[in-house]
């Protein structure tokens, strides 16, 4: 429920999740494809039951990131992620300050400690872990600060850790303004169809409404670049 969520999504928005079924089809047509990383989000993607199955559906064949708050990845879910365990496999756990301070303004009093926690959690299950860090107004004198923080207090090396700049979708009241000519496509699925880009499912984004076959939406895309 941070305040700044690309994609509105919140513990009460409509549900868009793809199902185990679907991104086993997905995942298939993917590798078929040639596909070689995928990236599973949400909401929080460990509040669905199935999300184990489809990592370690997801592993054999992809580098795989799952994006996570790290806040509930405790007992019977840290066991089930140290099951489905793999080389190919990271959790990238969203930590936008080196203290409580910036990252509780946007995401809530006592989560930064509840992520730090996660992260010393999956480290201590030998889970691969990166970090995402968003650049918030607050925050921007702080990143030479986070930046140490994560490589140094963390042992997280800097190529395994992300810093985005806030931009203005979904929630996000401030921060820069990108359409589709500016955003390199990463194509995006969710159950309403295949977006251009991670950075939202808004309308302008919509690369077509149809999730399979995949090939349909990748030649969309190609041609949508030329």
């Amino acid at each position: 429920s941070c305040s700044y969520c690309l994609v509105s999504s919140n513990p009460w928005a409509e549900r868009r999740g793809i199902g185990l079924a679907r991104a086993r089809q997905l995942l298939d047509e993917a590798r078929a494809l040639g596909i070689t990383s995928v990236f599973f989000t949400g909401g929080e993607p460990f509040i669905l039951p199935d999300i184990y199955d489809v990592i370690a559906h997801a592993t054999p064949h992809f580098v795989t990131t799952v994006l996570s708050n790290a806040m509930i990845i405790r007992g019977k879910r840290l066991e089930r992620l140290r099951a489905v365990n793999h080389p190919n496999f990271f959790i990238q756990v969203s930590l936008d300050d080196s203290e409580p301070g910036v990252h509780d303004l946007y995401r809530g009093t006592g989560s930064w400690k509840r992520a730090l926690e996660g992260i010393r959690l999956l480290q201590g299950a030998g889970i691969q872990v990166r970090i995402a860090t968003t650049v918030t107004p607050e925050a921007m004198t702080r990143i030479p600060q986070v930046r140490a923080f994560v490589q140094d207090v963390l042992g997280i090396a800097d190529e395994h850790h992300i810093v985005r700049p806030l931009l203005k979708r979904g929630f996000a009241e401030t921060g820069l303004e990108v359409d589709r000519a500016e955003l390199v496509p990463e194509m995006t699925v969710d159950v309403n169809g295949v977006y251009w880009h991670p950075v939202g499912t808004d309308a302008d984004l919509l690369v077509t409404p149809e999730i399979f076959p995949l090939r349909g939406a990748i030649e969309r895309i190609a041609a949508l670049t030329q």
